[in-house]
């Protein structure tokens, strides 16, 4: 494929940030440079027709943290390492809603749940209340931020759920819509994006930063940010951040539907929420973890299988549903919880592994990498 003279000098000519991934981080990386310097030339580029991995096919669950998550996290990090990425996550929903407003994000504060099916697992959860209470009141500015629910397992229709936790302070918002004011807002700030352009290789001779294209497209720039996140194996090979599959369906509408807010269920590996009056549920990873290590969007009978089981059995026992729509996501995790931001070589800088909290994370990342990137300019 070859440009012409116009495509060339109009779009491409004296880039100085070509941004890769026009998801949460490549977005808000975009902005916070051009907040920095309205001059700078800035592009990024998206191998999908709409921002791919992870950012608009998320669940919306806008989370911190439910209370076996942090448990768990503790038996392998510090409390400071733990807490500190809580906060982390709390001051990007923060971020994330400053930027764009709760209308635009359409979110609604209706509370998170962990549910349990077993009683040794809630146990356990319920006798860390107050510690994770006393440790999460500084960071969200509520005295009270987990609390026992299990008075409300009825009032949403439920059966085999034994207890649930509240989480007070998690909301959920729509990820359309989030993306949507996103974009607008990055492209009114003077910045193009470019969709159906995938990245092969970035090469930096120390002066400037080359970009090959799968159409076999040559760029050139000073400066180039990879915020790929689940693709990002792809251009950092060394890094360890692994693309992680998330398989996701939603019901047609359901009349009286009793279910409001966000659900967390098994550690967190199935997750559901209403979207108005339908069910969204998504996981079910851990069930072939190997499988679904994986960039390839699709899915699979054994998880699609099982989220209905759950669905007919658990969450919609007694109420008639149909699945209106199937999709899958890419997510970037590795060993370590914390994302990924530095300089990969003197002109290339990387934002990736977000460990499924984009929506959390995501515009602080991307202003962090952006701080980095502006002290080279």
């Amino acid at each position: 494929m070859s440009l012409s003279y116009w495509e060339q000098t109009t779009f491409f000519k004296d880039l100085d940030v070509a941004i890769i991934g026009s998801g949460i981080v490549g977005l808000n990386a975009a902005l916070s440079l051009k907040k920095k310097n309205k001059n700078l030339k800035i592009i990024v580029l998206e191998r999908g027709m709409l921002p791919s991995g992870a950012s608009s096919k998320n669940a919306g669950f806008a989370c911190f943290g439910s209370p076996s998550e942090l448990l768990e996290d503790l038996k392998n990090n510090s409390e400071e390492e733990v807490f500190n990425l809580v906060e982390k996550r709390w001051k990007g929903l923060l971020r994330l809603r400053k930027n764009l407003g709760d209308k635009a994000i359409d979110l609604h504060n209706w509370g998170g749940y962990e549910v349990f099916d077993s009683k040794k697992s809630f146990a356990a959860c319920e006798s860390k209340i107050d510690y994770l209470n006393k440790h999460t009141a500084s960071i969200v500015g509520i005295k009270t931020v987990y609390k026992n629910a299990d008075h409300k397992i009825n009032s949403f229709g439920f059966e085999h759920v034994k207890h649930m936790i509240l989480n007070t302070a998690e909301a959920q918002i729509d990820t359309g819509k989030m993306m949507q004011a996103l974009i607008s807002k990055v492209r009114n700030a003077g910045v193009e994006i470019i969709n159906g352009f995938k990245v092969t290789t970035v090469e930096d001779d120390g002066k400037n930063v080359t970009i090959f294209s799968s159409d076999e497209l040559v760029l050139k720039c000073k400066k180039v940010i990879i915020a790929t996140n689940g693709f990002a194996k792809q251009l950092l090979p060394e890094y360890q951040v692994e693309p992680a599959r998330a398989q996701v369906l939603i019901t047609h509408p359901i009349k009286k539907l009793k279910l409001k807010g966000t659900f967390h269920f098994d550690g967190g590996f199935y997750y559901f929420r209403n979207i108005g009056n339908r069910v969204l549920f998504g996981g079910g990873r851990n069930m072939d973890f190997k499988t679904e290590e994986t960039t390839e969007f699709g899915l699979t009978q054994l998880v699609q299988n099982k989220l209905e089981h759950f669905l007919k059995t658990m969450i919609l026992p007694k109420t008639e549903h149909s699945i209106d729509m199937r999709w899958s996501g890419i997510m970037g995790v590795g060993p370590q919880k914390n994302s990924i931001v530095k300089a990969t070589s003197k002109n290339v800088f990387c934002a990736v592994r977000m460990g499924g909290m984009g929506v959390a994370i995501g515009s602080l990342v991307g202003e962090e990498v952006a701080e980095i990137v502006s002290e080279t300019l």
